[in-house]
């Protein structure tokens, strides 16, 4: 048995899922906040054992252990770096939930995980390179080659939304009125464009309203040009920026996921745009829905224990 663990700014979720992926439990509580990082920090960790302690009483067996985080973990020091949730930076993740569970834990960014999962038993099952790219509050990704995630000497493989907007009109380069700062201290970020904030950011420019994302799609749904031209304009950034995924990478499949990876209409645009910008007289690579949906990332830290390791048995420890 699998144990995944997906460590969300507001929620933490726990699944169980047997040899075969079938769902055999599934847990979730509210990521605990602390005005103290230390505090914050201890509640997390505390919060993850229990959850794994409630899945195992409750299926009745040991399990490995994968958690999903908002971040990841530095190879040359071995402490998080680089996550949204900050009473994770600077920490030994593994080794403190490894103590608390009396087991080895493995970490990994929350991307990644969403990628594994639909390159496992998901859309991108099957596919020898999986890219799979995260539209909702930011902007990630994450790589899988072989059914193994990519994770890169830097442990930052994936992170194409800290990349430059490919191909960028006037207005959307330096000094352009679509060009913003991003929070990672640069401008004109791939996330800044293909966000869910930055969609509505573009939109408040273009038409001057004040809508989230999902309004804009439901603007748009319901006629209102305003609306379908920011639709319009960002499957076609988005078809940008993806292209030079394809020209990096050249993956088998790309798997959308996060918010806006449920407006249907980027599976028929966005392919368009891969076309006009990769550097190949034809692009066949399929952009695809999740088949997990909001499940991917507590699936795929489930999932990064292989077949074949992470067996647990009393008294033998981990193998």
């Amino acid at each position: 048995m699998r144990i995944g663990v997906d460590l969300g700014g507001t929620k933490i979720e726990a699944i169980a899922l047997s040899p075969g992926g079938e769902e055999l439990a599934r847990l979730r509580r509210p990521t605990p906040r602390s005005a103290e990082a230390a505090a914050n920090y201890r509640a997390i960790v505390d919060a993850i054992a229990d959850l794994v302690a409630e899945l195992e009483t409750a299926t009745g067996e040991r399990a490995s252990v994968g958690v999903g985080i908002p971040g990841a973990v530095s190879p040359a020091t071995g402490l998080v770096k680089n996550a949204n949730t900050t009473c994770l930076i600077g920490r030994p993740l593994d080794r403190d939930l490894a103590a608390a569970l009396g087991r080895p834990v493995r970490l990994a960014n929350d991307a990644n995980c969403f990628a594994l999962s639909e390159a496992s038993d998901g859309a991108g099952a099957g596919a020898s390179v999986v890219f799979g790219a995260i539209l909702g509050t930011g902007v990630g990704g994450g790589i899988v080659v072989g059914g193994k995630v990519l994770t890169g000497r830097n442990a930052v493989a994936g992170e194409w939304g800290h990349n430059p907007l490919p191909w960028p009109e006037r207005d959307e380069a330096k000094g352009g009125r679509f060009c913003r700062r991003c929070y990672c201290g640069r401008e004109g970020c791939i996330e800044t464009f293909l966000s869910g904030p930055g969609m509505a950011e573009d939109h408040r420019a273009v038409a001057g309203e004040a809508l989230d994302s999902a309004a804009i799609a439901a603007r748009a749904a319901a006629g209102d040009k305003a609306a379908k031209a920011t639709l319009d304009r960002y499957a076609e950034r988005l078809g940008r920026a993806l292209a030079s995924v394809v020209n990096l990478l050249d993956p088998d499949v790309i798997v959308l996921g996060g918010g806006l990876s449920n407006l249907k209409f980027l599976y028929r645009d966005v392919p368009a745009g891969l076309i006009g910008h990769a550097f190949s007289d034809r692009v066949d690579t399929p952009v695809v829905p999740p088949r997990h949906g909001a499940s991917s990332g507590v699936r795929g830290a489930a999932w990064l224990w292989p077949e074949g390791q992470g067996l647990w048995r009393e008294g033998e420890g981990l193998r």
